[in-house]
């Protein structure tokens, strides 16, 4: 069986039509420590949560800042 590569938008497109049909993924809260915030001139937020196994890099768009609770801030 031969592997035939794909284009970056159809791993994408693959991506987010997977994230957005799962029920548990679209129901998901995660907790974790915030480290390496960047609040980005265009409003976007850069971050990575972490707990003491493992670490997710994050993006949150400019669209989604608005409705915060909180400033977010790297945990000192």
């Amino acid at each position: 069986m031969e592997l035939k590569p794909i284009t970056v938008t159809e791993l994408n497109k693959y991506m987010k039509d997977k994230i957005a049909t799962d029920d548990f993924l679209n129901n998901v809260f995660i907790k974790g420590e915030i480290s390496n915030f960047k609040h980005h001139y265009t409003g976007h937020l850069y971050f990575t949560l972490k707990d003491e196994n493992s670490l997710i890099k994050c993006i949150m768009f400019k669209s989604s800042t608005a409705s915060l609770k909180f400033v977010p801030k790297d945990r000192n």
